[in-house]
């Protein structure tokens, strides 16, 4: 099986600086024209998130699209409803040992282990590129002890240009290495209060991305909006692992890792029909598996308001703006006029 390393796709431009910045225009200026030619239609794609309003319901998931503008080359980042980026810590962080990527059947198990610069160089380096493409932006923040969250979130409490922060609490809690945070609710709701208390009153909204290895989500979730959670964003990966039959030991260098792509998207699915029938209220964004339109729809149907693309874009970096299309041309031909009349419709 290979193994992936970062988006795969059409290279920019070889050459010098001003040709490539060139070649990236042109391929921009095309996927812009090619997406305004597919979304002529009349549907109504706006979304509401507590209180955040996207004009669609297509981001990025987390940890799949960089910290930056990397995904410009390849589509107008201000046509997705946002894009999340990578999670960060405190301070510069080096991640877990290589191989950290594995390809399976159906998907991918990671273990990159959240590697990144930290706020203070994204928000000085990373930020106003995203910003000067006219995205929508949510920050991402994991930390191993609560004061680590907390201390995150206070670097970017009221940093202008950001939409939302999407709390990362599917990570290692070092003061239980036997749980994530999102194992338990107490854990997640001490971790919510700390980052509601960090960013009040400026603001950006509070999201908390959960984990599925849980026996009881709803509970959980339940948890977080309690804490000071606008949404839950609704899952991070299924645990997993893949043996190399040659060398007998766990393929990655970390050991286990995370399973994402289409294996896990009925997970995903069930995960948030679950939620919303136990929580009817709560904003929910569906993220697994979401490879196509249809995966978008099924999501939203089971009660998400909107949806993140993640594994999809490794195979096709295109990958966020095509499922959006995608979903566009599919309420048109079912005379679904608003994307808002799907939400949770599986319900009955």
């Amino acid at each position: 099986m290979s193994v992936w390393s970062g988006p795969v796709g059409p290279e920019p431009a070889a050459g010098g600086t001003a040709a490539r910045q060139a070649a990236d225009g042109r391929r921009s200026t095309r996927v812009r024209r090619a997406w305004h030619a597919v979304t002529a239609g009349d549907v109504d794609l706006t979304c509401r998130i507590g209180s955040v309003v996207l004009p669609n319901p297509v981001m990025t998931a987390s940890g799949t699209a960089g910290h930056g503008d990397e995904l410009a080359a390849y589509l107008p980042l201000d046509a997705l409803g946002a894009v999340v980026v990578k999670s960060l810590s405190t301070g510069p962080w080096p991640g877990n040992p290589s191989p950290r990527v594995h390809q399976t059947p159906s998907g991918m198990v990671n273990s990159v282990g959240l590697q990144g610069p930290g706020v203070a160089a994204w928000v000085q380096d990373e930020l106003p590129r995203l910003r000067a493409s006219g995205a929508r932006v949510v920050a991402s923040i994991w930390g191993r002890r609560v004061e680590e969250f907390a201390s995150a979130a206070a670097l970017l409490a009221g940093v202008e240009g950001l939409t939302a922060l999407e709390v990362n609490v599917s990570c290692p809690n070092v003061e239980d290495r036997r749980r994530m945070f999102a194992h338990s609710p107490e854990a997640t709701a001490e971790v919510v209060r700390a980052v509601r208390a960090a960013v009040a009153p400026v603001g950006p909204p509070v999201w908390a991305k959960l984990s599925p290895n849980v026996a009881d989500l709803a509970e959980i979730a339940a948890a977080a909006e309690a804490a000071g959670a606008e949404a839950v964003t609704l899952v991070n990966t299924v645990l997993g692992m893949v043996i190399d039959l040659d060398r007998r030991r766990p393929m990655l260098g970390a050991g286990g890792g995370g399973l994402s792509g289409a294996a896990i998207h009925p997970v995903a699915v069930r995960a948030v029909f679950d939620v919303r029938a136990a929580l009817p209220s709560l904003p929910i964004i569906g993220v697994g598996g979401v490879m196509r339109g249809e995966d978008a729809v099924e999501l939203l149907m089971a009660g998400a308001d909107a949806v993140q693309v993640g594994t999809a874009t490794f195979r096709d970096p295109r990958a966020p703006v095509e499922v959006l299309g995608q979903l566009e041309r599919w309420c048109f031909r079912h005379r679904v006029r608003s994307v808002g009349e799907l939400r949770g419709v599986a319900h009955g």
